[in-house]
């Protein structure tokens, strides 16, 4: 059988925590977020690690050179453009590795529990086939609940039938 990788349970209340520390983010970040629709989205200029040593030197020779500065910028909105766009930065960083961390522990826990459930189904398969007592009942109920189109995948241990999404 392949190895497990996800073999230690994340208890119920660091579950809780988590998504409790996610509502108290949301909450704090709430007043100052701001919704764009997806043309907003497009059109909007993209500030990258590139573009933000751009913006940053610029914030700081406008504030040495205030003289240099166009007549229509209004440099008191730079600053709270630029502090909280630095300052934000980082905590998305922070979030996207959180999110590639939370993607990795989803699909390995998911494909692992998948795999179990399919051996367990092939096996309730074979028993129905022989009419074990109580077989047949619970295969009808699993092959209704099996998503999509039917394929077969062949692996070391087991035939295990799949079906794709």
């Amino acid at each position: 059988m392949k190895e497990n990788k996800h073999h230690t349970a994340i208890p119920e209340q660091v579950i809780t925590q988590i998504s409790d520390a996610l509502t108290t983010i949301q909450t704090l970040l709430e007043p100052y977020a701001i919704a764009l629709t997806p043309q907003e989205r497009h059109s909007l200029l993209k500030m990258g690690d590139k573009s933000l040593a751009f913006v940053e030197k610029c914030h700081e020779f406008i504030h040495e050179n205030p003289l240099l500065a166009p007549s229509y910028l209004d440099l008191a909105l730079f600053d709270v453009d630029f502090a909280d766009a630095h300052g934000l930065w980082g905590i998305q960083n922070k979030v996207r590795q959180l999110q590639e961390t939370l993607d990795d522990t989803v699909m390995i826990a998911g494909s692992e529990a998948f795999h179990a459930a399919l051996a367990f189904y092939n096996n309730v398969q074979r028993a129905a086939k022989q009419d074990v007592p109580g077989a047949k009942a619970i295969y009808e109920n699993l092959k209704s609940r099996f998503p999509g189109g039917r394929r077969k995948r062949g692996s070391d241990e087991t035939d295990i039938e799949t079906e794709t999404e």
